[in-house]
């Protein structure tokens, strides 16, 4: 979808044009699942659709139509964070033996790995890491100074490493 055509979507949406609405939440969800994902781990379907709900509810707020992946990204990763949070699940406290490059058990281990990150951790590797952000706009994302978001990604990075050595 083009630039213009995504702008008059978002546009209509505002409006409360149903189909417009329709057509947005369809070309979002796989976006802020793909944040929700890494970041609330087995709760990001429930962290996903936490973060659209904000977006619809407050699509009317957003000034500029042409920043609403950034804009939606934002929200999922508040998202994200607060529903790892208040899962406050249980970590595993040993990794299963480290297996062999090409194992097609090789992603399940590392999800278990992020798995024992904070969800505050798990953010900044998936946004820096994954997403390819500076520490500028991580620290914007999360509400943090840029000095906290590189002692955090230094920390997340450690304990990934600390914790894939087991």
């Amino acid at each position: 979808m083009s630039e213009p055509d995504r702008v008059e979507l978002v546009r209509a949406a505002q409006r409360g044009d149903a189909l417009a609405m329709q057509e947005l939440l369809t070309l979002l969800t796989p976006y802020v699942g793909r944040l929700c994902g890494p970041i609330a781990l087995a709760d990001g379907p429930d962290a996903t659709q936490e973060a659209l709900i904000v977006i619809f509810r407050n699509l009317r707020q957003l000034a500029e139509p042409a920043a609403v992946f950034g804009w939606a990204r934002a929200i999922a990763v508040r998202e994200a964070v607060r529903v790892a949070r208040s899962a406050g699940r249980a970590r595993p406290s040993e990794l299963p033996e480290v297996p062999a490059k090409g194992d097609p058990q090789l992603a399940a281990d590392i999800r278990d790995v992020l798995d024992r990150l904070a969800p505050e951790h798990r953010a900044v590797l998936v946004l820096r890491d994954l997403e390819g952000l500076d520490e500028q706009t991580v620290g914007g994302l999360l509400d943090v100074p840029t000095g906290t978001v590189k002692s955090r990604l230094f920390r997340a990075r450690r304990s990934f490493r600390k914790a894939w050595g087991r």
